[in-house]
């Protein structure tokens, strides 16, 4: 294998992968592929990319979960600037997997990549004062095609290492990132239901 290493089925999920690309780095700063079909290809990962996405988000803002109902999309997404725990839950109907998560923190520093396959749940609370997160995506966005699930649902019990009680619903009120940030979240993610 060339310039990444592949962890396969994190926290026992088919389909979710940790990649961590090999950094080159001296005193002038360093170089990494970020992406590599062939490498990703010998790891047996078969993505075809159709679009990139960057979004930026201030400390305490949660996006997601969100899923995609007829147009599934893989996934490939790392931070570039900042920290943010991210978390894949499984929605394939038929799954062993069914309802299980994963979470991972992306930070500027690990460099680590996590490809989450068609059919999960995707979402990332951001834990830096700013996060720069790119994501490759394997379909192009449909408009009316997204769905969604309450981030705190407790038949789920994802850790976000947030203080706050679940009052049953994805309504963020009342928590907070360990420091004291308030949990941020749109209008739209406030709304989602449970699973």
């Amino acid at each position: 294998m060339g310039q990444i290493k592949v962890q396969k089925n994190v926290g026992g999920i088919d389909g979710l992968y940790i990649i961590e690309p090999a950094v080159h780095g001296d005193s002038r700063g360093y170089f990494m592929e970020t992406y590599n079909k062939r490498d990703m290809e010998e790891a047996g990962l078969n993505m075809n990319f159709v679009q990139d996405n960057q979004s930026m988000s201030v400390k305490g803002v949660l996006r997601g979960l969100h899923y995609q109902i007829n147009y599934p999309q893989g996934k490939l997404v790392r931070v570039i600037k900042g920290a943010v725990f991210d978390v894949a839950v499984d929605m394939r109907k038929g799954s062993k997997t069914y309802g299980k998560w994963f979470g991972v923190e992306l930070t500027e520093e690990n460099k680590k990549q996590f490809y989450i396959s068609e059919g999960f749940a995707h979402g990332f609370l951001v834990l830096s004062d700013v996060a720069e997160f790119c994501y490759k995506v394997t379909d192009f966005y449909h408009p009316n095609d997204e769905g969604g699930i309450a981030w705190n649902d407790p038949s789920i019990g994802i850790d976000w290492g947030v203080l706050g009680a679940y009052k049953g619903s994805a309504d963020p009120t009342g928590y907070t990132l360990k420091d004291g940030t308030p949990i941020i979240m749109s209008d739209k993610d406030k709304k989602w239901f449970n699973l």
